[in-house]
């Protein structure tokens, strides 16, 4: 079930609630909209295949109680292992690559098919800490949909740097949510950058309804010339019933004589192993189990410091409404969110102001959407994870 914990302080509402994870499928009733299928068909019915869907809104009874920052925040720092010293503490550059592999594999989150988190309203935040790993989001435009992330350990001299653009559209069948972007995650005591990008999200309504990650994701280190190449993809049986899902496959090489040093496969909510393509040993990298259950919501340490930004604030009175199944409370409360937002660009736009991220240098090439974060540090949030 969702935990949720509020704090009402000055008309203030914060709304934490539990993190998706491997099991959230099995206490996803709170999540999923009665009569599902002819819910979702009867949403689509106008919208012709092609369109982009990143100005198409949903009503709340299709909302899961959290924004999309914090399901990228979520990525990130929830986690049952501590990845992210395993990368750092790797005595040779091909044991942190191959634990920096295992890490990205491990932001790779299930969904929960026909429902979806919030779209991030301009400007909008999300600042959680765990231990010393102190992760920040903001959203940094609206159309299209951009989020930044800066993330910094200071005890690991870990840094954590994210650009991303979901560009989500209607193929009749299916939608695809492209995810654009690069994610760069630094090991400073080594001198190491490594540079990914991320799987695409597939969700079918015909034949079968279902949520998975699709396509390849590479993932580069500049200084050793290590890559790895990872395929995310399902099998499905006749009608798209069975099969085998939530596969990953790939390989490991060495870009400066292309061979391949480990081969890659699995599951990536289950169990990946990694085969030594020189001795042929085999042995476990990543355990979804371990790394993805039993995620606890994260915690309101101190009310007072939250900014009027932070996601579980912007979307707290719709938070708890959908988790009430209070509907009408919860139109409500997206309604005005939607015209809060709507009468800030007016205004904007008769005094001839550009929106500013307060957290990030934004630019918009040729080469897509880059940002940089203005500090060196993320600071300590008031809001931790478990």
């Amino acid at each position: 079930m969702v935990q949720v914990k509020m704090k009402e302080e000055n008309e203030r509402k914060i709304v934490l609630t539990k993190p998706l994870t491997i099991d959230s499928e099995s206490d996803s009733d709170a999540y999923k909209a009665p009569n599902l299928m002819q819910r979702i068909l009867s949403l689509f019915k106008n919208v012709r295949p092609g369109s982009d869907l990143t100005r198409f809104q949903l009503p709340p009874l299709f909302n899961l109680p959290k924004s999309q920052l914090q399901c990228y925040g979520e990525s990130v720092y929830c986690t049952g292992s501590d990845l992210l010293s395993m990368c750092n503490n790797g005595e040779s550059p091909i044991d942190r690559f191959i634990s920096v592999v295992a890490w990205s594999i491990s932001t790779t989150r299930p969904v929960n098919f026909g429902v979806a988190p919030y779209n991030p309203i301009l400007g909008e935040t999300h600042h959680v800490s765990k231990g010393n790993l102190n992760v920040l989001l903001e959203q940094i435009s609206h159309h299209p949909p951009v989020a930044a992330l800066h993330a910094t350990d200071e005890k690991e001299n870990i840094e954590m740097i994210w650009c991303q653009r979901p560009d989500p559209k209607f193929n009749g069948r299916s939608i695809e949510a492209k995810v654009h972007g690069i994610r760069q995650l630094k090991l400073l005591n080594h001198g190491e950058t490594y540079e990914m990008n991320c799987p695409h999200l597939l969700l079918k309504i015909f034949p079968v309804a279902s949520a998975d990650w699709s396509g390849t994701v590479t993932i580069r280190c500049q200084e050793t010339g290590l890559v790895a190449e990872l395929s995310y993809r399902s099998s499905s049986s006749f009608l798209g019933i069975g099969g085998n899902h939530r596969m990953i496959k790939g390989k490991i090489l060495d870009s400066s004589s292309l061979k391949v040093l480990y081969e890659v496969d699995g599951h990536w909510d289950r169990i990946v192993k990694l085969k030594d393509t020189n001795n042929k040993e085999v042995r476990v990298i990543y355990d979804a189990q371990e790394v993805l259950s039993g995620l606890e919501t994260p915690k309101l340490k101190d009310s007072e410091s939250v900014w009027p930004t932070e996601s579980a604030h912007v979307w707290g009175e719709l938070s708890e409404a959908i988790v009430k199944k209070d509907w009408e409370k919860a139109r409500e409360a997206k309604l005005e969110i939607e015209e809060r937002q709507r009468k800030l660009l007016r205004e904007r736009d008769s005094k001839g102001e550009t929106w500013v991220s307060k957290h990030f240098v934004v630019s918009n090439n040729k080469e897509g959407w880059e940002c940089s974060p203005i500090h060196k540090t993320v600071p300590a949030a008031p809001i931790t994870a478990q």
